[in-house]
């Protein structure tokens, strides 16, 4: 990749990364008594007006400054993958889809629907394409959506891993990867916890460099003790202490882990791994907010939003 290629969008993310929620601004929000409390000062840091959680506007502003950089594409991969599963649904149910549709996304609910309706996988991209048409083989052959899911989510992540080897750099491949360890542990701990087959962990999991996929099998048939057993002789035993403790704990030790990459690419001055740094930096504050707002509507204490609250970019 062209090293100054993206050289005046990195600068405008160091400008932008200044609206994002810092120490101080969370301990304000989770010390704030209102909900209009909590609106000022959002407002105060991104500006009157300004939508602290419209992830969408983020990834225009992206899209405008490296228009067809297939790398940032791959950072919306899960989003494509959740809307092939929603059209498939609303295929089965007869419902519209565009109330399951996530955004922003690669692929448009339209073309999405049209392609899977009409059965016509090439208006689809590549890496959609077969997924597409076995999912679909598969859900109205069966009538099972847990399998069909399995297998989107499933290709969802081998999708990633092979576009980041083909087109990212170094940091879109850890962050691939990364992303497949952190799903496949969980899916292989509830397939553990619910004893299924070698067979459907088989379409279940991805594997990957880091863990492959037929000794998670092996390790989640040996039962609970076995797996985690497993997972203490890897690089991912903190993390597998804190699943077998908590699935919230685990789940927040995967957002930081990613926050945690994030934040060694944006110190790079060139390329796009500034920008897709930004945009997960963006979604981490997006569900931060998600977080705080849910547990202040149920009346959480201070020391618990704290314990919630994922790893800040800035």
């Amino acid at each position: 990749m062209n090293g100054t290629k993206y050289a005046n969008a990195v600068g405008a993310v160091r400008a932008m990364e200044n609206s994002l929620l810092g120490r101080s601004d969370m301990e304000q929000l989770i010390s704030a008594r209102s909900k209009a409390e909590i609106n000022s000062i959002i407002a105060s840091k991104n500006g009157i007006g300004a939508n602290a959680e419209n992830l969408e506007d983020v990834w225009n502003m992206l899209s405008e400054y490296a228009p067809d950089c297939k790398e940032l594409e791959i950072l919306l991969y899960r989003n494509d993958f959740h809307n092939l599963k929603a059209v498939l649904k609303a295929i089965i149910s007869n419902r519209d889809p565009q109330q399951y549709y996530i955004s922003p996304s690669n692929v448009e609910l339209p073309v999405l629907t049209e392609a899977i309706n009409s059965r016509e996988y090439d208006a689809l991209p590549e890496y959609m394409r077969h997924a597409a048409a076995e999912a679909y083989e598969l859900v109205t052959r069966t009538l099972d959506g847990q399998l069909s899911d399995s297998l989107i989510d499933t290709a969802a992540l081998k999708a990633m891993q092979e576009s980041a080897e083909k087109f990212g750099g170094e940091f879109m491949q850890k962050y691939a990867k990364l992303t497949t360890v952190c799903s496949d542990i969980k899916t292989a701990y509830r397939c553990c916890l619910l004893n299924k087959s070698a067979q459907f962990m088989e379409t279940a999991l991805c594997g990957s460099e880091e863990l492959e996929k037929s000794e998670l099998i092996k390790a989640a048939l040996s039962g609970t003790e076995g797996f985690f057993g497993f997972l203490e002789t890897t690089n991912y035993a903190n993390a597998a202490a804190l699943l077998k403790d908590s699935a919230a704990q685990y789940e927040k030790w995967c957002d930081d882990a990613v926050m945690e990459l994030a934040d060694g690419a944006r110190s790079q001055a060139f390329g796009s791994d500034p920008l897709a740094a930004y945009f997960i930096a963006k979604e981490a504050e997006i569900k931060n907010l998600r977080i705080l707002s849910v547990c202040k509507e149920f009346g959480a204490d201070k020391e618990t939003i704290t314990e919630r609250m994922r790893k800040l970019y800035v």
